[in-house]
């Protein structure tokens, strides 16, 4: 598979810019036509409404496709660069160029939309792919699989379903770029892989994403954003907020209208509600229902054994040595802390690894300011949550422990880019200064360098 890619790749029928329009168009005409078994595969193995599975996954997608099959021509465009006096007379330019055959591993949590995004990045810069979806997703990844064979000869994009097996055996392989969505543990291991070959890496990861809400802030807008923010998918977002540092003042009041608005999206209890989503195995099922052990619970907290569900949960009086608080939750729990200086909270956050995402709740333009400039996160919204991944000219990714490389938008298509610069230069004129004997030249050169 890999070496027909890479004959595919360098008889350069991806490079011109008709060919991947084409391709693009071509992609977006099955997702349509595939939009029903796309909904009711993400439905089966996450328990997605069809309007939550349309929302974060498929619409995603689309909106993807169209912004970046709308720019492509001007992004493939060689750009003029300055060659500096030291070249005249000449001139540079810098030419997109694919990297070749890359492999994009995509995650469990929102399997359509975190395996298509980087593929119409790759697919617009020119380059082969090979699609590895998640095992804990079967059924869409098998409709991922048939819409993907249908459409494409596997020379040019491939799908590879299977477990640790068939993950293990893609790594061992050299590729031209590798793209990987999941956990910091595996992403070690993916960069460990490709440190073999000096494959160039983009490493999507996660991490426990702060939510700071202070004493000037809309605290009834806040929780509904906060409590929506952390019910999609049941929490098992990467950008979820996973913990809340409120201010002590509007802490009470905050943690109940969470509850509040928990109730007015799900009812009572979310835990029966068909529209909440459930958790995706039992492992992680079992993972969190130990954490709930683990803290004072100031609403939620019932089960579903048989259909995987959790009501969305909010613990209390959440101090930093417990043990919600020593790992990514990526689940319907929601631990809040308390501060009364925001300087405290901002040292406090800064002391662990640099989170994902962060969100503010505030009105203080002052406090929004020393926020963003104090600490080194991946993205993040003021006054919401989870919405800055869904516009398309803003880079999404991480930094330190949360990841590295950004992609959405032209973001994506330079993920997948090797910018190569070209001196061209005159023959008609050739300074004799440069080259030896340099006897005497060192005072000439000097003011001009």
């Amino acid at each position: 598979m890999l070496v027909n890619q890479r004959r595919f790749f360098e008889s350069g029928k991806t490079l011109p810019r008709q060919f991947r329009g084409e391709m693009l168009g071509k992609l977006r005409e099955a997702i349509l036509r595939k939009e029903q078994e796309i909904l009711a595969a993400l439905h089966e193995d996450l328990g997605k409404s069809d309007f939550e599975a349309y929302a974060t996954e498929v619409s995603i997608v689309l909106n993807e496709l169209a912004y970046v099959r709308k720019r492509l021509r001007s992004w493939m465009r060689p750009r003029r660069a300055s060659a500096g006096i030291i070249n005249f007379p000449s001139g540079g330019r810098i030419y997109p160029d694919p990297y070749g055959v890359c492999l994009i591993m995509a995650p469990w949590n929102y399997p359509f939309q975190l395996s298509f995004a980087p593929l119409i990045a790759a697919m617009a810069a020119g380059n082969t792919v090979i699609l590895k979806p998640s095992n804990y997703a079967p059924a869409i990844s098998a409709v991922m699989e048939k819409l993907l064979t249908e459409v494409f000869p596997p020379e040019y994009i491939a799908v590879v379903e299977g477990g640790r097996e068939a993950n293990q055996g893609l790594l061992c392989e050299r590729f031209d770029y590798i793209f990987f969505t999941g956990g910091v543990t595996v992403g070690k291991l993916v960069m460990e892989s490709a440190s073999r070959y000096l494959t160039p890496v983009t490493l999507e990861l996660g991490g426990k994403s702060p939510c700071i809400v202070d004493e000037t802030a809309d605290i009834k807008l806040a929780a509904k954003r906060i409590a929506w923010g952390k019910c999609i998918n049941s929490g098992q977002t990467c950008v979820a907020p996973d913990y809340i540092l409120a201010h002590e003042s509007v802490k009470k009041e905050l943690v109940a209208e969470i509850g509040k608005n928990i109730t007015l999206f799900f009812g009572e209890d979310p835990s029966s509600n068909p529209e909440f989503p459930k958790i995706i195995n039992e492992k992680h099922f079992q993972r969190l229902k130990e954490l709930l052990k683990t803290g004072k619970i100031a609403c939620g907290g019932n089960t579903n054994e048989a259909e995987r569900r959790i009501s969305p949960t909010v613990f209390e009086d959440t101090r930093w040595e417990d043990a919600i608080m020593q790992e990514e939750i990526f689940g319907p729990i929601l631990p809040v802390l308390t501060f009364t200086d925001l300087n405290d909270a901002i040292a406090s956050i800064n002391r662990r690894p640099h989170p994902l995402a962060l969100y503010l709740f505030t009105s203080s333009k002052e406090r929004e300011n020393r926020v963003i400039h104090s600490v080194r996160f991946g993205g993040g919204c003021i006054n919401d949550t989870v919405m800055h991944l869904t516009g398309d000219s803003m880079p999404f990714g991480g930094v330190g422990e949360s990841g590295m490389g950004s992609y959405h938008g032209k973001a994506g298509f330079d993920t997948f880019t090797h910018y190569k610069s070209v001196l061209k230069k005159s023959t008609v004129i050739d300074i004799p200064a440069r080259y030896p004997p340099y006897k005497g030249k060192y005072r000439l050169l000097r003011p001009f360098l």
